[in-house]
């Protein structure tokens, strides 16, 4: 059982840092030029929308947190680490909680400031950006769905990471740790 969760929190971190990769490489290196008026040219890039960049930022970090975790995994596989085993998984469940909550919460920024991009606003006078520019607008839509892909494959890393800590204690016992 313990192998197999092992094996398992192995697999869907390194899923989760591909799918972070290539969410902030979608979103880093779309660009696109169009002709606006006799010879002007607009660039569309990620730098436009300030959720974008912070997009690219905290995908970017985040797969490098759990590039970090892989590391971990693979050095107290080996053992050198068991006497502050309670502690570390305390950490590690903190600091994927907020690695879930960040990456989701900087996701659904881009979303909302993507989708002004997309239906405008006459209010502010602001044009409908994807009518123009829609490769650039598709692409940044599957690297935004490919960020919800990857806080989905992070819950489910941080679900593990709270069985290992919650499994230490007594089921009897409020906050009382089993006897060994």
């Amino acid at each position: 059982m313990k192998l197999g969760m092992a094996r398992g929190e192995v697999y869907l971190r390194f899923s989760a840092i591909l799918v972070l990769v290539l969410s902030a490489c979608l979103v880093a290196f779309d660009t696109q030029t169009k002709v606006v008026l006799l010879g002007i040219q607009k660039k569309a890039t990620y730098n436009d929308l300030d959720p974008l960049k912070i997009s690219v930022y905290v995908t970017s970090a985040a797969a490098g947190y759990n590039l970090l975790q892989l590391c971990k995994h693979s050095t107290c596989s080996r053992g050198n680490f068991k006497a502050s085993y309670m502690s570390m998984a305390w950490i590690s469940l903190f600091l994927d909680q907020i690695a879930v909550y960040i990456t989701f919460g900087t996701n659904t920024a881009s979303v909302a400031a993507s989708m002004m991009a997309v239906t405008g606003s006459e209010a502010f006078q602001w044009m409908k950006v994807c009518d123009k520019f829609s490769r650039f607008c598709i692409q940044i839509g599957g690297a935004l769905l490919c960020g919800y892909v990857a806080s989905i494959l992070m819950a489910l890393v941080s679900t593990i990471s709270a069985y290992k800590v919650f499994r230490m204690y007594s089921p009897k016992w409020f906050l009382r740790l089993k006897s060994t």
